[in-house]
């Protein structure tokens, strides 16, 4: 086991859905995934980020608040307390760190310019690989 040199907590890893994941992979529509694992921020982050694609801003943040709130709780059941790094390397962190985006990118552009700064810091903090990755 690795020692963690920093002194700050450890990565936070949230488990793996492979059916939820395979069904999205397979082109199964994202609304038919969410309303089957409706706790899956994957499923949740690609609704947010098809809305906001096609300009329906305010159902992309409604999308986008259901991803990051169901991630929330995963990250929670996995032992997360509140900070620390999920990283966007983990595959099944990637939900919940798009739904983070997205739900940042949402309020940027319905005007919430303090919950958009405080998502992209979230975003920041939590993975700048996924920073970098999701803009």
């Amino acid at each position: 086991m690795s020692q963690n040199l920093l002194g700050g907590p450890a990565p936070t890893l949230l488990p793996d859905e492979p059916e939820a994941a395979k069904l999205l992979a397979d082109g199964v529509e994202p609304h038919e995934v969410a309303a089957k694992f409706p706790t899956y921020p994957a499923a949740w982050a690609q609704l947010a980020e098809g809305a906001f694609e096609r300009g329906d801003v305010i159902e992309s943040y409604a999308y986008a608040r259901t991803g990051y709130h169901r991630g929330l709780d995963a990250l929670r059941r996995s032992g997360w307390k509140g900070h620390g790094p999920i990283p966007w390397e983990h595959e099944p962190n990637r939900g919940f760190l798009r739904a983070l985006a997205a739900l940042g990118r949402a309020a940027a552009a319905i005007g919430e310019d303090g919950e958009a700064e405080r998502c992209r810091t979230f975003l920041r903090d939590s993975s700048e690989s996924a920073a970098q990755a999701l803009g």
